[in-house]
């Protein structure tokens, strides 16, 4: 009795813990508004990602990520709304200057029609047609006036013309603006799925319980920390002009400068960054197996950037099972934890081996070709149809697996 009233306890004081941190972490930004909370949560963000190593801290992060993804979709859509009624403003204007515009060019046009229809005045004609001095001076003083208005009345219609041009020009860029802030508003959105999502997933995954959750991510970690320590055992460093396609399908190299510097789901992770260079053996080998089976449209840059849901636990480790990337399911299931010439009647398979004393490292076995075993490796330069035994051992094998679609 004594027993489950100290585990109870320890559990209360554990939740409320976490509820404390949760409710203080909310309530520091929420007494401030705009851009001032925006930074607030952003810097909350920072530091939350040095503390992920709990289920809670995990949870705390996502949360306060949704919350500024929120925040920032109101921003940009309060944006939307007001870009939309300079826009109209500027068309009323716009609107308002055209038809001064018409206006005063008729108006002018007019006044030179009739200037042309009066008889033509000369220095003769001024002096002799007047019968005083009186008037040719009110005469020179008319004409002088005439030529003032009209001079006046053209520079009008140039100004309003350069005014409506400006204004159109300024409305164009507004609508441009608009167009870059609607995009901007779908890619928020898009991510906020996301996020909500991987929430879900992640709690769904650990059943919300925090040794699940700690066994999850001791697994991931292990594997991107083997796939780094290959990488680093076999220096090399970016390529170009690796990828190769066929009637098989195509090669793909994780070094490639096409997406090599990529994260892998957004991850910095892995002792370094969690970019496709370091860890993504496995990501790239997937891509190759897929056009393989007939799409050539998902790259190793597709699937590290595709719904983090695909991850586990929030890291750079692509999970098990059955995936969507561009709305495509691919289902990857492990057959064997050794390599035999019977495994690959049914198609090209994906292995996992050991490489020095703590590397780990996947590539795509294609074919069993008179006694060899026909590879791509996403490592290795030009890694195009190698024997696998002149890189690997088959007794370093560790995984085997078969991809459907």
């Amino acid at each position: 009795m004594v027993k489950k009233i100290t585990t109870f306890i320890l559990f209360f004081v554990i939740y409320l813990s976490i509820f404390s941190q949760k409710y203080l972490y909310a309530a520091e930004c929420d007494n401030k508004i705009g851009s001032e909370k925006i930074r607030c949560l952003e810097q909350k963000l920072q530091q939350l990602k040095q503390e992920k190593n709990t289920l809670s801290s995990q949870i705390l992060f996502m949360d306060t990520q949704i919350s500024l993804t929120t925040l920032q979709i109101n921003q940009t859509e309060l944006k939307i709304i007001n870009t939309g009624k300079e826009i109209d403003l500027l068309g009323s204007r716009i609107e308002g200057l055209d038809q001064s515009l018409d206006y005063l060019s008729k108006l002018l046009i007019q006044r030179i029609i009739e200037g042309y229809k009066k008889k033509p005045f000369t220095i003769f004609s001024l002096l002799f047609d007047n019968k005083n001095a009186n008037d040719f001076l009110n005469q020179v003083k008319y004409l002088k006036t005439v030529q003032d208005n009209n001079q006046k009345l053209l520079y009008t219609v140039q100004e309003t013309k350069t005014n409506a041009e400006e204004q159109k020009k300024l409305r164009e860029e507004k609508k441009i603006e608009l167009d870059k802030l609607n995009e901007t508003l779908n890619y928020q959105k898009q991510s906020l799925d996301n996020q909500k999502v991987q929430k879900q997933t992640l709690l769904a995954d650990t059943q919300n319980d925090e040794k699940t959750y700690q066994s999850l991510l001791s697994q991931a970690k292990a594997q991107l920390a083997g796939f780094a320590s290959f990488a680093q055992s076999q220096g090399g460093g970016s390529l170009s002009n690796q990828t190769s396609c066929d009637g098989w399908g195509c090669y793909y190299n994780q070094r490639d400068s096409q997406w090599g510097s990529f994260l892998i789901n957004g991850s910095n992770d892995c002792n370094g960054p969690c970019n496709i260079e370091r860890v993504g053996c496995l990501v790239t080998s997937l891509s190759m197996i897929i056009s393989h089976l007939g799409n050539n449209g998902i790259l190793p840059s597709d699937i590290a950037s595709s719904n983090p849901s695909n991850f586990s636990v929030g890291t750079a480790s692509l999970k098990k099972g059955t995936i969507s990337v561009k709305g495509v399911n691919i289902t990857r299931t492990t057959i064997s934890g050794s390599l035999s010439p019977d495994l690959l009647q049914n198609g090209p398979l994906i292995v996992g081996v050991y490489s020095g004393p703590f590397g780990t490292h996947f590539m795509v076995i294609k074919s069993y070709t008179d006694g060899k075993y026909i590879m791509n490796d996403p490592y290795t330069e030009g890694g195009k149809d190698k024997n696998f035994t002149d890189y690997y051992s088959l007794g370093s094998v560790f995984e085997v697996d078969r991809v459907s679609m």
